[in-house]
């Protein structure tokens, strides 16, 4: 299936796609074909990635400033696409994540992750939606989720509160926008080896051992494998696929709860401590 015009001609905008899945599924979908649009906070993280991946691959990547959160930045950063031509997908993948005990987070530590996340989401489907349904064509919206979007978690509060809220989002329009020609589709990833998410999640070898005796493949997700459920998703091999979310996480959700309310039950205080000594501050 993934022959390498999957994704031929078809004008994909990434949120958050620098580093890590956004920037593992900008590289794929180069490969089978897309012309690919990344964007994020860090003006020169997202334009290096944008350079690197035009060299390694051959395709077409623009990189772009834009802070999801705030629709005063979003609608510029879209409308500058559509006038170069109408995007056709949508992935909304910029987030932001911490271990912590819940009563230890400031109304601000709440507030940025739910901004980025949930406010993000919102913000950008609501630019690309708008555009469709004005011109009567189709686009595909493809969400990186959470294993614990529908289940909650401890210690990851402010996420699963976000995440749950995309889910709803996703299911939501899947319903009132899918006979408009707009498909929704999303994917709940386990533990996948990112750089910086990764080592603030598990810091130590004691919990990334936690994790991996937790899951029943007794693995990590690779970048590869999201990277193509994600390309596959938004192919149009799925087209009869709207309002799904699709859980890629070894069976760790069927082996009990959240691997992080797992781990947080089994830190000490000294632990926490060590972690999370200014969370509440710098969130």
């Amino acid at each position: 299936m993934f022959t390498d015009d999957l994704l031929k001609g078809k004008r994909i905008l990434i949120t958050g796609g620098g580093t890590g899945i956004g920037r593992a599924m900008a590289e794929r979908f180069l490969q089978l074909g897309a012309i690919v649009f990344i964007c994020g906070r860090r003006a020169e993280v997202v334009q290096k990635t944008a350079q690197e991946l035009s060299a390694s691959t051959g395709g077409t990547i623009e990189g772009f400033p834009c802070d999801v959160r705030y629709p005063e930045d979003v609608e510029p950063l879209i409308e500058q696409l559509w006038a170069k031509g109408p995007l056709d997908v949508l992935v909304n993948n910029a987030a932001g994540n911490f271990l912590a005990r819940t009563e230890e987070l400031s109304p601000h530590a709440f507030d940025a992750v739910i901004s980025i996340v949930l406010k993000g989401t919102i913000n950008m489907t609501l630019a690309c939606g708008r555009r469709w349904l004005a011109t009567k064509r189709p686009g595909v919206v493809l969400n990186i989720a959470t294993t614990y979007a529908d289940t909650g978690s401890a210690f990851v509060v402010p996420s699963a509160v976000a995440k749950a809220g995309v889910v709803a989002l996703m299911r939501s329009l899947a319903v009132e926008w899918g006979g408009r020609g707009i498909r929704f589709v999303a994917i709940a990833p386990g533990a996948i080896r990112t750089e910086g998410a990764f080592s603030r999640l598990l810091p130590t070898p004691e919990l990334e051992k936690a994790l991996l005796d937790h899951n029943p493949l007794h693995r990590f997700g690779t970048l590869e494998e999201i990277a193509n459920l994600g390309a596959f998703l938004i192919s149009d091999q799925a087209g009869y696929i709207n309002g799904e979310m699709v859980y890629m996480d070894g069976g760790e959700m069927l082996a009990g709860s959240s691997s992080f309310s797992m781990i947080g039950r089994r830190l000490p205080d000294s632990a926490w401590q060590m972690m999370n000594p200014k969370r509440t501050k710098t969130e």
